[in-house]
């Protein structure tokens, strides 16, 4: 016998425990939605509202932490540093502790809660056990563990928590792989290789007892000044869906739920301000912002979804029933669970005043279909059952929530007889987090992201018919940094910064370091010439006498990621222009007046205007944040041991503050035409990639010049690597709506392929196109298929589509759903040469 909560959560009743390894719910045998429906009989009110909240035990990072060692370890709160966590250092300045969500110093007191206190009726999450603090796996896998033994000893019915981590760049841990950033993703144009890599980084984390990932990020960049586009992979909805639902699948393929974020409109925030209003009408939301997230649901049978923090016109994600309910649930089908972005719940009424207090956010995050709170359960607390005795909560939404957290615990096998904390951390003593397996993939993953935007003069360093220069200058920030390759999410970035005596935990080559090594016959000058921020001079004349020294300068500037004020780029480091970061465009003008030829190398998680260097520098290269590899590709990319492949998944804008849009615009948002003094022509368009050989697209074959509008075309053209290098050409398939009833983008993708090629090869690529690809919302907000012309535009980029052809749509306007085609497959058919 043991005494527990009665339904009211106050009074104290003695009932008998159900929870052997006979009980219903625990039997594999049985259907989930059994066991689910015998566990809820069974739990308390109290019981029920504990399975949705969370605790985040190691958090050492709010705003009032200060040491240099890991706080609460679960059973000693804020004292007791976790198992295998390094000796703390002594000269962390605490006024350099970062943050790692806004406001935050408002919920430190969340962090003086026990882990015992946070489980007494149960917990639904843990938090971040590895990515809190430097911890090695063996270390992580204890403290899962003892985490673990604290949640299901403490709780009546012995219910394990689900162990959530981020993993956005690779599992976010000391010491494990850093992959390129989102955005170097989108360079790819591979949803193969995506789905490699994340199902290398899920296996990584299912074999630490990990069951949650808090990844891809699928906000579709609006607006490049954001601090978060390099989380995102790219503009186009269409491309950030297939490498989305590719994440989701190898992840998931790994036995670890994916999570997609942020649901939805976050990257379309007034001004690119973090957390600002999105002032977006829902034909908008619905045609450009929600595609991801319905492709990854549908076609990728994602496991779990996390809120938005923005308001979309007034309306916030984290209490719009609409979005997590209407649209996510009912429209869409979605069966998983929607956990809240850190801090969500409490932020409706801090941040949006939509509650008055933090109980009532936390109804108000329920009754919209928010099932867990993250990343400790404030809102979420025990007044929500005070709430349902008060007849203010209906209680069947406590239920809906339970049953979906219990569905999932199910599915993962915590609820088997046989699950043990220790049995989910077996392979821990043999787990390398950077195994040489990981390092490979990250580095073909740099390799296919970095984009060549001009060989110019200089490029490819070295090579048939050119000579090698004898002396190289090595010059920038992003040169000997090698933070640099890396996003704010990355754990170097992330957590490291509070750690200084720690390094990187990971071997991270400097792109001076990777030169040094692929031209072993040059001599290397190397000068830093400033930072990435702010504004000191004082390195120009040391950078400057480098490069009139040498035969030939290497430039590396961009970005610095970090956290809230901390970074150039990453969350809460938002840009007020397009202009490179501090001094660095003085840095590089300088440097091009000493008369040296210069190669200049953009390490970045936006794009920057590049107008004012493009035609001067001897070489234009852009690496997306390439990750712990991306010294090595990029180094391997300027001597042309590396065949570029990279296309741009953002344009490259010409002028920093007249085009902070995406190329996804109907015809008032392009050109010119003598009616604005604002020219938002980009510089380099989106798709664009450059090459060491040259590729030729031609023969546009359509299997028929009318369709019906349920019907669907074969859409063909041959492309033709012309050079005298293999390569590797993206071809991609653009259409334009000629008439509709609302405006239309003047372009917009809807397939790709890379394809391989060596020298004087063709290949057919055939995309089967569906009408339902050209749906879109109309005026009464039903997404339509409508008959009509359609252009049809096939190339190599936005900005270069020689393969045009009409294609006519006939019938009746359709209105279409959830059960549309979502895809473009696509054929590449076998390699053809010319006669001989």
């Amino acid at each position: 016998m043991v005494e527990t909560r009665s339904q009211d959560g106050t009074q104290d009743v003695t009932e008998t425990p159900t929870g052997g390894a006979g009980a219903l719910w625990r039997d594999p045998e049985r259907s989930p939605d059994e066991r689910v429906d015998d566990l809820l009989a069974q739990l308390t009110l109290a019981e029920k509202v504990g399975q949705l909240g969370s605790r985040w035990a190691l958090n050492d990072m709010t705003a009032d932490s200060g040491t240099d060692s890991g706080t609460d370890s679960g059973t000693d709160a804020g004292t007791a540093a976790p198992a295998g966590a390094p000796p703390a250092d002594d000269g962390l300045d605490p006024d350099e502790v970062l943050n790692v969500a806004p406001m935050q110093d408002v919920f430190a007191a969340s962090g003086t809660i026990s882990l015992e206190d946070a489980a007494a009726h149960g917990l639904g999450h843990l938090t971040r056990v590895y990515g809190s603090v430097p911890i090695t796996p063996a270390g992580g896998a204890a403290e899962v563990m003892k985490q673990q033994r604290v949640v299901i000893d403490g709780s009546r019915l012995g219910i394990p928590a689900i162990v959530h981590e981020e993993c956005l760049t690779g599992f976010t841990a000391f010491g494990a792989t850093v992959y390129p950033a989102a955005i170097a993703w989108g360079a790819t144009f591979d949803p193969d290789l995506i789905e490699r890599m994340a199902a290398s980084i899920g296996r990584d984390m299912a074999a630490l007892g990990i069951h949650q990932g808090l990844s891809p990020v699928l906000d579709v960049v609006r607006d490049y000044r954001w601090g978060r586009v390099e989380e995102t992979m790219g503009e186009d909805p269409y491309l950030v869906s297939m490498l989305g639902t590719a994440y989701v699948r190898g992840l998931q393929s790994a036995g670890v739920i994916a999570t997609l974020k942020h649901f939805a409109g976050y990257s379309a925030s007034r001004a690119a301000r973090n957390h600002g209003p999105v002032p977006m009408g829902r034909r908008e939301l619905i045609d450009v912002i929600l595609p991801p997230f319905e492709m990854a649901v549908l076609l990728g049978e994602v496991g779990s979804v996390m809120n938005s923090y923005s308001d979309v016109d007034g309306v916030p994600a984290g209490a719009d029933p609409w979005l997590l309910t209407e649209v996510l649930r009912d429209t869409w089908g979605f069966t998983g669970t929607v956990v809240s972005d850190y801090w969500a719940v409490p932020f409706l009424t801090s941040m949006h005043g939509v509650a008055a207090d933090m109980d009532g956010a936390g109804v108000l995050a329920l009754q919209a279909g928010i099932d867990v709170e993250l990343p400790d359960t404030l809102g979420f607390s025990q007044q929500l059952a005070q709430r349902v005795a008060d007849g203010e909560l209906n209680e069947a939404f406590v239920d809906r929530a339970a049953r979906r957290v219990l569905l999932q615990k199910i599915e993962l096998g915590l609820l088997d007889p046989d699950w043990t904390p220790e049995g989910s951390v077996v392979r821990a003593d043999e787990v390398q987090l950077d195994s040489a397996a990981n390092r490979d993939l990250a580095r073909e993953m740099a390799e296919r992201s970095i984009v060549l935007l001009d060989a110019g003069t200089a490029l490819p360093l070295t090579g048939e018919g050119r000579t090698a220069p004898a002396t190289v200058a090595v010059v920038g920030p992003a040169a000997d940094d090698p933070r640099t390759f890396m996003g704010c999410y990355a754990f170097p970035n992330h957590v490291l910064p509070r750690y200084p005596s720690r390094g990187l935990g990971i071997e991270v080559p400097s792109l001076a370091d990777a030169l040094a090594a692929e031209l072993p016959e040059a001599r290397l000058l190397q000068a830093r010439g400033c930072s990435t921020s702010g504004d000191d001079r004082s390195g120009f004349a040391e950078a400057v006498e480098a490069a009139r020294q040498a035969d030939l300068c290497v430039v590396a500037v961009g970005d610095l990621a970090g956290l809230f004020g901390h970074g150039t780029s990453g969350e809460g480091c938002d840009a007020a222009d397009l202009r490179l970061p501090g001094v660095q465009g003085e840095l590089v003008a300088e440097l091009i007046a000493t008369g040296t030829p210069v190669v200049v190398v953009v390490v970045s998680g936006r794009p920057y205007a590049l107008g004012e260097i493009a035609g001067r520098a001897a070489g234009l290269v852009q690496a997306f944040m390439p990750g712990e590899e991306g010294g090595s590709a990029i180094a391997g990319v300027l001597s042309g041991r590396v065949q570029p492949s990279g296309h741009l998944p953002v344009q490259i804008p010409r002028h920093p503050g007249s085009q902070p849009s995406t190329y996804l615009q109907p015809r008032l948002g392009v050109g010119n035409d003598g009616i604005t003094t604002l020219d938002v022509t980009p510089l380099f368009p989106f798709g664009f990639g450059s090459s060491y050989t040259q590729f030729e697209i031609d023969g546009l074959e359509l299997s028929a010049e009318q369709i019906a509008t349920d019907g669907e075309v074969t859409i063909s053209a041959r492309v033709t690597n012309t050079g005298d290098r293999a390569g590797v050409e993206v071809v991609q398939l653009y259409l334009r709506d000629v008439v509709a009833q609302v405006t239309r983008p003047v372009l917009q993708l809807a397939g790709f392929a890379r394809v391989s090629l060596e020298p004087l090869e063709s290949r057919r690529v055939s995309f089967t196109l569906h009408a339902d690809r050209t749906a879109y919302t109309g005026r009464d907000l039903r997404r339509i298929v409508e008959p009509g012309d359609l252009h049809v535009m096939v190339g190599s980029s936005a900005g270069d589509l020689p393969g045009r052809a009409v294609l006519r749509l006939t019938g009746e306007t359709r209105v279409v759903g959830a059960d549309r085609v979502l895809d473009t497959p696509v054929l590449v058919g076998p390699a053809e040469h010319p006669a001989r």
